[in-house]
């Protein structure tokens, strides 16, 4: 990278898996970069990150570590966002956050490139990356609400271990070996917090994800809510959601249920809109057994779309079946394509040449 010309990006929680995947994403997508800073917390400081074959060791994260950085993707949590954020602002960066901290502020767009690019023209300094079900569902939806409107969504969220992190992965993996190799295997149930308990992943379903608040919604499903809303600007969209963990290690499956405002659409002309968008792989095909796994959209880029047919009762109504890599769409991938929507709109600093 020393004769590159670019950015001075910073990786901050570069340790974790999602920051992993934001590293291997900007060398995959060859993002033009002159200098990298990983970041981390102290107990992280000191590892090896390999990026285009050099290696890179891992600072403690500090204010002063954004001096001279244009460019700055979170993923360390959302105390962390808050602390550092609008330090790395201060300091001249563009600051691309994927945690909660900042999605529903107001002053902060939330973006999925293919669905509200302009979005990016009213930063003022920090963008948020949506969560990770939410991204590859108004991905999907934003081409037929182009189409044909959008009146009504309802979705059911099977989600991968992986949206917890790196600890929820080894958890899953050691149950599993556990409840296979000892017959008399019994999970424990350990109380966290004052209220919450934590029940085994393995051979489960867990209707939960995070806290529940006041209205019986947990914090996940309010999050899809109220995301799909402002991503999309349409905050009179009606929409519910019922997020629920499963033990798959990586790939979010998702249920929709949508109404159109459209009258006479066809599954046909459904299809052919996802067909067209950016981003989207349809995988329709019944006689085959054709539809989007996420055993098979692992690793991929994509978000997947299968399983399309009209609603047996309301004629405006269609249900369809999306699959996503939560790491990649959901996570590093539409960060870093965020970064790659400010290079070309002009709205980060011009790329610098190291000497």
């Amino acid at each position: 990278m020393s004769n590159c010309a670019g950015y001075h990006v910073a990786v901050m929680g570069a340790t974790g898996a999602v920051g992993q995947q934001i590293i291997q994403t900007l060398e995959k997508r060859n993002f033009p970069i002159r200098k990298l800073t990983l970041l981390s917390s102290a107990r992280s400081a000191g590892k090896q990150v390999s990026f285009k074959g050099e290696t890179i060791t891992v600072a403690e994260a500090v204010p002063e570590s954004f001096e001279g950085v244009d460019i700055a993707l979170f993923s360390a949590g959302g105390s962390v966002s808050q602390k550092f954020a609008k330090e790395a602002v201060k300091r001249g960066a563009v600051v691309i956050d994927n945690t909660s901290a900042f999605r529903m502020d107001p002053e902060v767009p939330l973006v999925v490139p293919e669905v509200n690019e302009a979005a990016l023209n009213n930063h003022q300094g920090i963008i948020a990356n949506p969560n990770c079900s939410t991204i590859q569902m108004v991905a999907a939806l934003e081409p037929i609400r182009k189409a044909f409107g959008l009146k009504k969504v309802i979705v059911s969220t099977y989600q991968a271990v992986s949206g917890a992190g790196a600890a929820a992965i080894r958890e899953l993996n050691q149950q599993s070996k556990a409840i296979l190799d000892e017959e008399n295997f019994k999970p424990q149930i350990l109380p966290v917090g004052n209220e919450e308990k934590h029940y085994q992943i393995a051979f489960n379903v867990i209707p939960q994800i995070d806290r529940f608040t006041d209205n019986g919604y947990t914090f996940e499903e309010m999050k899809m809510i109220n995301e799909t809303k402002k991503i999309m600007g349409m905050p009179d969209l009606k929409v519910a959601a019922t997020c629920v963990r499963l033990p798959v290690e990586t790939g979010h499956s998702e249920s929709v249920y949508i109404e159109v405002g459209q009258n006479g659409v066809t599954d046909d002309d459904i299809k052919a809109v996802l067909q067209d968008a950016p981003g989207i792989t349809v995988q329709d095909d019944p006689k085959e057994q054709l539809y989007p796994m996420p055993a098979t959209a692992a690793g991929k880029d994509d978000v997947f779309v299968g399983r399309i047919r009209r609603d047996l009762d309301e004629k405006n109504g269609f249900h369809m079946w999306i699959v996503s890599d939560n790491l990649l769409k959901g996570a590093a991938l539409n960060t870093v394509q965020i970064a790659e929507s400010l290079v070309k709109l002009g709205l980060v600093n011009a790329p610098q040449h190291s000497l």
